[in-house]
């Protein structure tokens, strides 16, 4: 019994370690934080980066390990919902600007001269695909 205790511990911290050393690794080999610090021009802020993702993803995990219930009224979830919004939607767009996928898209089905308007479709298409999920399947 507590040998197998001590090995689900053994496994379970090196499953943990994998699999942050390779969302490190991915965020490190794609260069996402400091191209966050470029676009948004805070290159000495950079360190609240790291450690704003650390820390959110150590919270993420706690909150998944136990059966976390918060009491919070529902005025306080707004601003805990957008900042959690805008840290998911930062990294996508990162990811995306590293990557190039939208300037490689809008060349491919030739519109080049409207980027921006590609970029507000992807935006408002996401917040009305997410407002009809939340109002609508969320409350049947």
């Amino acid at each position: 019994m507590i040998t197998n205790t001590i090995i689900l511990l053994f496994l379970g911290f090196a499953g943990g370690l994998l699999v942050g050393c390779g969302f490190v690794a991915f965020l490190t080999v794609l260069g996402i934080v400091p191209r966050l610090a470029q676009l948004s021009k805070t290159y000495k802020k950079i360190y609240l980066y790291e450690w704003s993702i650390v820390l959110g993803t150590i919270f993420g995990d706690l909150v998944g390990l136990w059966d976390s219930i918060f009491n919070l009224p529902s005025f306080f979830l707004i601003p805990i919902g957008l900042f959690c919004g805008t840290f998911v939607g930062m990294l996508a767009a990162g990811l995306t600007e590293v990557i190039n996928v939208i300037p490689i898209l809008t060349k491919r089905i030739g519109v080049d001269g409207h980027l921006i308007i590609v970029l507000m479709a992807i935006v408002f298409g996401k917040v009305f695909g997410s407002l009809f999920h939340w109002i609508y399947f969320v409350d049947h």
